[in-house]
């Protein structure tokens, strides 16, 4: 169903274009929201005919993931739309506000659900559950089952975390449609008047369905670590050039799927030509960034490496900082040398938890370089380990 689906209404081949990602996004949009308004109206009106607010809960959930489907369909509308001089960066958070108007949107139904089934609880009424009804529900979870399924492919296909999210909560779904299901089977056979409470759970795991995705969608708008496998792509590919001898200070910026920026910083050995390694750079830039479908930025560093003093005293520091906490590494390693002393210049790595500790850290490091006598100084530049 899934491959007609997408053979008729997207005329392209899978490809890494936005534009391939933006029309199956949009057609997820859609088809989710056919499917929950068919059963929102069959809900409902089942809910109307037999009393049981568990059944109405269960059909505004389903308006309410209507409504998260249209939002989603605008969000990718939206998204795909150009850089402007007010957006050089693109509109493709797009994606990610429209999940947190779906979030929203979700928590105030939940709100509402629950004040409804709370005076359930407090007032009690027989529910006439009929068959028609639990065919009702039946065919509602085959049809999540399979909105679900037709979801989360699309999800792994276009790599959507707004796709994801909303396979999530169509399978979500299914598991509250058979509570539904089962209170009123219940009701109708032994006579429990559960239904408040069942609508009251229902309600309640809308609420954490809402939150769960508000946090999804806050974090990229703030700013989250980057992904590890793609951290790690990047450093292989740009390692695997010949006359890259580091990388440092690896910067991803996320500006909605598909529209990522970087920057890094490569060391490359002072005697090289510089315009070589300038033009090395240019086809760097061009060849990883068409790879990874990411705009790249290379800073150039040299290193020194015909200095035999300046090599044994950057493997001393080296061997110093691993001794301290093997978390811990250095780059951009210089020495300047004066009439008194001499300055080693270098950035020094820290993860999180030793962020407090800059001067401890730095007075270890001093201690270790000073078996060779008073005129080595540390000018150390704390960097975060997120980075690196």
């Amino acid at each position: 169903m899934t491959k007609l689906l997408l053979k008729l209404f997207i005329k392209q081949e899978e490809t890494a274009d936005p534009k391939y990602r933006s029309a199956c996004g949009k057609l997820a949009g859609a088809v989710g929201i056919i499917c929950n308004v068919l059963l929102f109206a069959i809900k409902f009106f089942a809910g109307l005919i037999t009393g049981a607010v568990s059944v109405t809960a269960d059909a505004f959930n389903n308006l309410t993931d209507a409504s998260s489907s249209l939002v989603t369909l605008l969000g990718f509308k939206l998204a795909e739309r150009p850089a402007d001089p007010d957006h050089p960066y693109g509109h493709g958070r797009m994606e990610y506000i429209s999940g947190l108007a779906v979030a929203a949107m979700i928590l105030l139904i939940g709100v509402e659900l629950i004040k409804t089934s709370v005076a359930k609880i407090v007032t009690p009424e027989a529910v006439d559950f009929t068959w028609l009804a639990v065919g009702i529900l039946v065919v509602s979870i085959l049809v999540k089952l399979w909105l679900a399924g037709f979801c989360r492919k699309l999800g792994k296909m276009i790599d959507s975390a707004a796709l994801q999210a909303t396979a999530a909560d169509s399978r979500n779904d299914v598991i509250s449609t058979l509570a539904v299901l089962v209170a009123g089977l219940l009701s109708k056979f032994f006579g429990w008047k559960i239904d408040g409470y069942v609508g009251t759970a229902v309600a309640l795991f809308i609420l954490y369905s809402g939150i769960g995705i508000a946090k999804e969608t806050i974090d990229p708008i703030l700013g989250v670590a980057p992904d590890t496998e793609l951290v790690a792509k990047l450093r292989e590919s740009l390692l695997s050039y010949s006359k890259v001898m580091g990388i440092h200070d690896l910067i991803i910026h996320d500006y909605g799927p598909g529209r990522q920026f970087a920057s890094v910083h490569v060391e490359m050995d002072s005697r090289e030509d510089p315009l070589a390694c300038h033009d090395l750079i240019d086809n760097m830039e061009k060849e990883i960034g068409a790879k990874y479908q990411i705009h790249l930025v290379i800073h150039y560093d040299p290193i020194v490496t015909d200095d035999e003093e300046n090599t044994a005293m950057y493997r001393l520091v080296k061997q110093a900082v691993s001794a301290i906490d093997e978390r811990l590494s250095i780059h951009d390693f210089r020495m300047v040398r004066g009439p008194e002393h001499t300055n080693l210049i270098f950035d020094l790595v820290i993860p999180f938890d030793l962020k407090d500790k800059k001067t401890e850290l730095k007075a270890l490091i001093d201690e270790k370089v000073q078996f060779r006598g008073s005129k080595y100084y540390t000018v150390i530049t704390f960097d975060d380990a997120a980075f690196n």
